[in-house]
């Protein structure tokens, strides 16, 4: 399996700074409003729960944009502490806005927190998450075996690990048509890690018996003028540190839009695949010592008759 190209990760913080931006007289964020995948998906790994028997103190939503799902954390579980985290500050302030006033004192919300940090670097002490919670967010890692094995380090044993991320079929209508029309900028696409290696990467990471299934949800769209407002808005356009600069000229933009034109439906709808991979995996006891030794546990060795 060949490494996928790595991400620009200031890029990538820049556009959901942006795309966290309040608009004024709306109040909803750019982001808010296009991310109608993330955040159904996000609400069917709520559901998720209903077959688990938890109690957390401690959820961390890794990841949280906007924090639609900060919130339904909260509501589900509202003796936990949620902590939403994201690399975008802009983020971070709508998912986790401080309570002021009368309401510091009398809001629950105020032992809640957001924390400004890289997914892969928490700066959080080692095994305090009940909860890793982290929904449409492990696509922007450029080392998922170092991401999972940092997130088994923030979890406690018995804890959880619950997540959501595009699959390797995820636009692969917009990669159809880049192919056609642009091939030099095929190079600039990323493509996202199959399902399989994830539950490996899971068990290689800490994890036990990660639970991993897909879906695919497709969405419509009447024009190509309102699929490239949907991606800038949710930060979604190439961010790829190899990417070919510049901005395409009209006649390559003309030359895409006519591909994807030329893909849709017999409604002469332009459909637009998003594979969504969800997975789980609990944390289990180490069975090595960080230099490489064996541990045996005392109660897991049988006693035998006198």
């Amino acid at each position: 399996m060949s490494a996928p190209p790595k991400l620009d990760s200031q890029l990538v913080r820049g556009r959901f700074n942006a795309a966290a931006s309040v608009q004024a007289k709306s109040g909803v964020s750019d982001y808010a409003t296009a991310a109608v995948v993330q955040r159904e998906v996000g609400n069917r790994l709520l559901e998720r729960f209903d077959f688990m028997k938890l109690t957390p103190q401690t959820i961390l939503d890794v990841g949280c944009g906007p924090g639609t799902h900060s919130g339904a954390l909260r509501a589900r579980f509202p003796n936990a502490n949620v902590v939403a985290i994201d690399h975008a500050r802009a983020m971070v302030d709508l998912a986790s806005p401080a309570p002021s006033g009368i309401l510091a004192k009398l809001s629950r919300q105020s032992r809640d927190s957001g924390v400004v940090a890289d997914m892969a670097k928490l700066p959080i002490k080692h095994g305090v998450a009940d909860v890793l919670w982290s929904n449409f967010a492990l696509q922007w890692a450029n080392d998922l075996p170092a991401l999972f094995a940092e997130w088994n380090r923030a979890v406690k044993v018995d804890g959880v690990l619950m997540f959501t991320m595009p699959g390797p079929d995820t636009l692969i209508e917009l990669r159809r048509a880049v192919t056609q029309a642009l091939p030099s900028r095929v190079s600039s696409l990323h493509v996202h890690t199959d399902l399989h290696d994830i539950g490996d990467m899971l068990v290689h990471a800490g994890f036990a018996d990660p639970v991993m299934d897909m879906e695919v949800i497709t969405l419509e769209y009447k024009t190509t003028d309102a699929l490239w407002r949907d991606l800038r808005a949710q930060g979604a356009m190439s961010a790829v540190a190899s990417r070919a600069h510049g901005c395409l000229s009209p006649h390559a933009w003309a030359r895409l839009n006519d591909a994807l034109n030329a893909q849709r439906d017999a409604n002469g709808m332009i459909r637009i695949s998003v594979e969504v991979v969800y997975g789980h995996a609990w944390k289990v006891p180490p069975k090595k010592t960080a230099d490489g030794h064996g541990i045996v546990r005392l109660d897991a060795i049988g006693r035998g008759s006198r």
